[in-house]
């Protein structure tokens, strides 16, 4: 694969847009294995802005979940959200650009709500953890960019398996749909910023130029 270096120009012309002091916030979205954490690092190595990246590797109730999701459900999505509570406030502090990969919206109104819906997280556990959430959204600012990825889950099952981790090898289709058709119902009432829609089926932003191109022209031109 083609390694692509920052492009001076790209990030000058971020930094001209932004000014000097002021703080800009991308926040990337999108299912499991949809592209989210190359178009974060393609978007750092492009712009030289900051990254925050998913706390996957320091929860440690993921490997409990995937292998019983209706007792590990609870304890595991409150370990994500406080964690992206604190992540919010780093990156708010943070001077410049920054970039999201997954928000604390997706980790309460994609994957809280289908283990609910599932009967793997109960009404009680439900409650309290929306309780907290609203909680927390008052205090949040959201972001200047909200791109969102998409693709189909043939592709996502491909990269979920070349990406290698363990513990998401056995994770149902059933499941990937399901995340598909609530991350969808999200998005289109999602209004706190302007929304770009990226489908990565055939997208290569890493080795394209033409779509290379074409994704710096809708973030610059989104954050003008």
């Amino acid at each position: 694969m083609e390694t692509t270096h920052p492009d001076p120009s790209a990030t000058s012309t971020m930094q001209a847009k932004a000014g000097p002091g002021v703080r800009r916030y991308i926040a990337i979205t999108g299912s499991i294995g949809v592209g989210k954490s190359t178009l974060t690092d393609f978007l750092c190595r492009t712009y030289r802005i900051t990254p925050f990246f998913e706390p996957n590797d320091e929860n440690p109730y993921l490997s409990d979940f995937y292998a019983d999701m209706k007792t590990w459900a609870f304890r595991s999505q409150l370990f994500f959200l406080t964690h992206k509570f604190r992540i919010h406030q780093e990156l708010d502090r943070t001077p410049g650009t920054v970039v999201q990969d997954r928000t604390i919206y997706e980790d309460a109104e994609i994957f809280a709500r289908n283990l609910h819906l599932s009967g793997m997280m109960d009404d009680r556990d439900f409650s309290t953890y929306q309780e907290l959430y609203r909680t927390i959204l008052r205090s949040l600012r959201p972001p200047d960019l909200l791109i969102h990825l998409r693709c189909n889950p043939r592709t996502q099952r491909a990269r979920i398996k070349l990406r290698g981790r363990q513990m998401e090898q056995d994770i149902p289709a059933a499941y990937l749909k399901k995340l598909g058709v609530l991350y969808e119902a999200w998005f289109e009432k999602f209004n706190a910023s302007p929304k770009v829609v990226l489908e990565t089926d055939k997208m290569d932003y890493l080795t394209d130029l033409v779509h290379r191109i074409d994704v710096l022209k809708e973030v610059e031109r989104h954050l003008q």
